[in-house]
């Protein structure tokens, strides 16, 4: 019997706390939201933009660029609120700039550092084998 009691009572808690998603009344201000909200990268999972995100910060971070929108700011307005506040990093698409070139270089490098391994590897294989055949 308790446990039933506490079951409905763990159900009706969930049932209760968990609200609809927010969205701005006017359409063409929800869809400039969620198109905002791809190009922002969500600071928890970093492989996601807060639009796709479940994390408690890109809801936030959602519901801060409604506000935004809400108040009657522009696009620019917006990005350069959050790249203030979080840096460059939260854009999905940042800029090339000096501080940013380690972020635009670096699957370049990965991909020259994996071809160069993978050359030495074979190299060396070829070599030892032309050595085991000499002898």
């Amino acid at each position: 019997m308790k446990r039933l009691l506490f079951a409905l009572l763990l159900m009706s808690s969930t049932a209760l706390g968990a609200r609809a998603p927010e969205t701005l009344p006017d359409p063409a201000q929800e869809a400039r939201a969620q198109a905002l909200q791809k190009e922002f990268r969500c600071l928890v999972c970093q492989g996601e933009s807060i639009d796709e995100s479940g994390a408690p910060l890109a809801a936030d971070l959602r519901r801060l660029i409604r506000e935004h929108i809400a108040r009657g700011e522009s696009d620019a307005e917006i990005t350069h609120y959050l790249v203030a506040r979080y840096g460059d990093f939260i854009l999905m698409n940042p800029p090339v700039q000096s501080n940013t070139y380690a972020l635009w270089a670096a699957p370049f490098v990965v991909l020259l550092l994996a071809a160069g391994t993978g050359g030495w590897i074979v190299l060396r294989a070829r070599t030892r084998a032309r050595e085991t055949s000499a002898q």
